[in-house]
């Protein structure tokens, strides 16, 4: 009988990856990095099952698997995938796998729970534990063709969701259903559902939909908007405001598909809104274009940010420029397997713009108890600089007449 699975990267890709972790381990004497994190295991093996991916500095990675081994052994293009059944099997394997004792094992401690932390100590006590996740993250920053290609077939439905959006957005209806409304036309698409976020304690649910001064609740988002939400619980999205004429309408979506994302926003209104939205929506739109024409390999991300401030500063509007009372210091911030990617168009960014990277920029203000105007919009580093992958109508959308 045919599986219901199939393998979900190719060997080529996943081999190219794992040569680059292994050229990145060798100069700081690892003998080995062990991958547990989700999204990074899923990226350096294809398969999101659990288990744990040993990756020595030399040599075939090994894919200890504690469910489903079934499973991992189709969905993975790597040879050497065996079934361990508790931590102390996972010491042995691992130890085995080495060539002499194992001195020092790079292990994920950017997202690694403390407890789960002193279990590894625990297990290999003759060897230091070295943080990769900096060179994990900076290696998953540059996007291969076969990733752009699955991001741009994500933005392409994202782009439907949006002309969607247009024909079911109508006054009396409330932010949650729309939110509901457009989450089934995503899902029924492809859309994964689960958004992944690799910062602690950071969870986004589809995006933002908010109208009106709800687009002005601050919260703890990653992003400068936040929005009520329908609990103290989870504070930040859709409430149960009912969405108004003349007033801007948010819908800033991550759309998932074939594990790959990207994140796109746009401000909608029935009917036509206040002037100063029009105008912080034409500032948005000016920095959007400033940064693309200047968005070329070897530009300093920090560069980019610095000129968004700067013309946020010149047409006198940087108050609620990327939110409001508290604004995060970025314009825009890479995407692929995660909402959080590097690199980070932000102060103080150490990185350099580089072909292949996915990065999703975002000017966007803040009206305090009023709204919000601005764009996102996810973009590829080109050879001739970003390469527009979200390719709805960047105009404000107003519906109707008033």
């Amino acid at each position: 009988m045919e599986s219901v699975f199939a393998k979900s990267i190719p060997f080529e890709e996943v081999n190219s990856r794992i040569t680059a972790l292994q050229a990145a381990m060798a100069p700081v004497g690892l003998q080995g990095a062990l991958i547990v994190q989700r999204a990074d295991l899923y990226y350096f093996s294809g398969t999101a099952q659990d288990a744990h991916l040993f990756v020595p500095m030399e040599g075939e990675p090994l894919l200890m698997v504690r469910k489903s081994l079934e499973r991992a052994q189709i969905e993975t293009p790597l040879e050497s995938v065996v079934r361990i059944k508790s931590l102390t099997e996972l010491r042995k394997t691992v130890k085995s796998a080495c060539v002499g004792k194992v001195r020092a094992l790079g292990m994920e401690l950017d997202v690694l729970p403390v407890n789960n932390y002193r279990l590894y100590e625990e297990l290999f006590p003759d060897a230091r534990i070295i943080d990769v996740s900096q060179t994990i993250r900076e290696i998953r920053m540059i996007k291969s063709p076969y990733e752009v290609e699955l991001i741009r077939e994500a933005g392409r439905l994202n782009d439907s969701m949006f002309g969607q959006a247009r024909e079911i957005l109508k006054e009396g209806m409330t932010e949650v259903e729309l939110s509901g409304s457009l989450e089934a036309f995503l899902r029924e698409r492809g859309h994964l559902g689960l958004c992944r976020a690799r910062g602690f304690n950071q969870e986004v649910f589809y995006g933002h939909i908010m109208s009106g001064p709800n687009l002005a609740v601050p919260s703890c988002s990653l992003g400068p908007t936040g929005g009520p939400g329908l609990n103290a619980s989870v504070p930040q999205g859709a409430g149960l405001r009912v969405i108004k004429r003349n007033e801007p309408i948010q819908i800033d979506y991550l759309c998932v598909l074939n594990g790959y994302m990207v994140d796109q926003g746009r401000v909608f209104s029935l009917g036509e809104p206040p002037a100063k939205f029009r105008r912080l929506h034409s500032v948005a739109l000016a920095i959007q274009e400033a940064l693309v024409r200047a968005g070329v390999p070897g530009t300093p991300a920090e560069q980019l940010y610095e000129t968004a401030v700067r013309m946020a500063q010149d047409a006198g509007v940087s108050t609620g420029f990327m939110g409001y009372p508290q604004s995060v210091p970025f314009v825009g911030h890479g995407v692929g397997l995660e909402v959080d990617e590097l690199p980070l168009l932000g102060k103080k960014s150490p990185h350099v713009l580089q072909e292949g990277m996915i990065i999703a920029m975002e000017p966007k203000f803040i009206v305090p108890r009023e709204g919000l105007a601005g764009i996102e919009n996810t973009f590829v580093v080109t050879e001739k600089g970003l390469e527009k992958l979200t390719l709805f109508d960047d105009s404000m959308q107003v519906i109707g007449s008033n």
